[in-house]
């Protein structure tokens, strides 16, 4: 056990108005999934759709110190709360104010886990720091984040999300971050919002109403719905700064060159100009590396710690990592972004490829499966791709899924690859999918199963 543990019983009862039920404990960290338990932690019997107490006696096993419970459990000493949701919540907020950590907090209907961990990456270069793991936005997640995070935190980044009205405000209370950004706004969730694509901007602009005094509001100004994130900007009486392609853009994108590594970028930050280096080739990190910028700048990381740290940070796993396959049929370039697909992300993965110089012989193929979760605009969107295709020039389509059957019609016969009825079954075929020189970008929504398809391309060879 460390000399200083995350939490002692003491503390916890502190935080929850709990009681505690055995001998004191000490725990370094905590979690929710009796099968994650590392020793030393802190189980949390949270109800959903099995009763965490049910586990306690299987976490005790594994080396849990103590639970946060509703009721005595099996197996170790436990503080009794009356709802152990609300009491995960006071831990997180109990270890918001113990620590001066400037924090960060992040949504967007595009790239907030990439951005949250390129913050992060800035953030570890400039002092001890923390920050959401996986894409811990929710509910559970954003306590859970917060929870544990260490007493000798510096600096801290928590990415928010949503999928109905009214979720994103009460945890940016929770978090009650020193800046906060919006990547983009687009039709993402809309099913869940009855005016569309504006009802998703204004709950992205509730993001500010947690802002710490004096805090940044950072938002993308290119985007349709700008106004309405700087009119909730300026109801929380934030210090605005924007970022985008436009000359009143605090962080101006002036040039983005991809190349074989990443790409180069040309740009103005408060007026100055900079030119920096990425280790991202998606255009759409143009605007995500300024948007980091910004953040990083209203967290108190230099300029020179931040850009060093974009320079490093790879492609988060299904979104955009970059793989030599090589296959029996020789070698292709597999680009997985299989994590997570809405129309905006398409069109810029279809972008990014399309400025792609395949191999002699070689083609620019999209590998694509259904994009969920919006609702009644779902057929006109999935047709809506077929002109992003083909402005990039994409050589072969292949598809996956019903929604993704209304694009496949609709492309000419010389772009129509395979299209099967789900993602399992085209990635069965993948060997069919792909030729010599070829570089394939695997793209659709988790749910669909994308992942199917990047898998089974990847195990066709080697990856290097």
């Amino acid at each position: 056990m460390p000399e200083t543990p995350l939490w002692t019983s003491a503390e916890i009862v502190a935080a929850t108005g709990g009681t505690l039920a055995g001998p004191a404990f000490e725990a370094t960290g905590l979690t929710y999934n009796s099968r994650e338990i590392a020793p030393g932690d802190l189980f949390l019997a949270l109800k959903g759709a099995r009763d965490g107490h049910d586990f306690a006696a299987a976490a005790f096993a594994a080396g849990a110190t103590g639970a946060l419970a509703e009721h005595a459990v099996d197996g170790g000493p436990s503080v009794i709360v009356s709802d152990t949701l609300r009491g995960l919540e006071a831990l997180g907020m109990a270890a918001r104010d113990r620590t001066p950590a400037r924090r960060g907090a992040v949504t967007g209907s595009v790239g907030k886990t990439s951005v949250t961990q390129a913050i992060k990456a800035g953030l570890d270069l400039a002092g001890p720091s923390h920050a959401s793991i996986k894409s811990y936005n929710n509910h559970i997640g954003v306590p859970l984040t917060l929870a544990r995070m260490p007493r000798t935190t510096e600096r801290a980044v928590f990415e928010i999300g949503m999928n109905a009205p009214g979720e994103i405000a009460p945890l940016s209370r929770m978090v009650r971050p020193h800046a906060a950004c919006v990547t983009t706004v687009g039709p993402v969730h809309i099913e869940a919002f009855a005016d569309g694509e504006a009802g998703v901007a204004a709950e992205k602009a509730t993001i500010f109403e947690g802002l710490a005094e004096d805090g940044v509001a950072v938002f993308n100004a290119d985007v349709a719905f700008a106004a309405v994130l700087d009119a909730g900007a300026r109801r929380a009486g934030a210090r605005i700064a924007t970022f985008g392609s436009g000359a009143g853009c605090d962080a101006r994108l002036i040039d983005f060159q991809p190349h074989e590594t990443g790409a180069r970028v040309r740009a103005e930050l408060f007026g100055r100009p900079i030119d920096f280096q990425l280790a991202q080739s998606g255009f759409h990190w143009g605007l995500n590396s300024l948007c980091v910028l910004l953040m990083l700048d209203a967290l108190d990381v230099s300029l020179d710690t931040a850009l060093a740290a974009l320079s490093e940070f790879q492609p988060l796993a299904g979104r955009g990592q970059t793989m030599t396959v090589h296959a029996p049929g020789g070698d292709f370039t597999l680009i997985d972004e299989s994590y997570n697909a809405n129309p905006l992300s398409m069109a810029a993965g279809f972008r990014s490829l399309g400025a792609r110089q395949p191999s002699a012989g070689g083609r620019r193929v999209v590998v694509l499966t259904d994009m969920l979760e919006l609702g009644d605009q779902s057929e006109a969107l999935h047709e809506g791709l077929a002109g992003p295709i083909d402005a990039a020039g994409l050589d072969l389509v292949h598809a996956a899924g019903p929604e993704m059957k209304r694009l496949y019609d609709d492309l000419p016969g010389s772009r129509q690859g395979l299209w099967r009825e789900t993602a399992a079954e085209l990635a069965a075929e993948a060997a069919m999918l792909v030729g010599k020189g070829d570089i394939v970008m695997v793209k659709g929504s988790n749910g669909s199963k994308a992942s199917l398809v990047a898998k089974a391309l990847a195990a066709l060879g080697g990856a290097a």
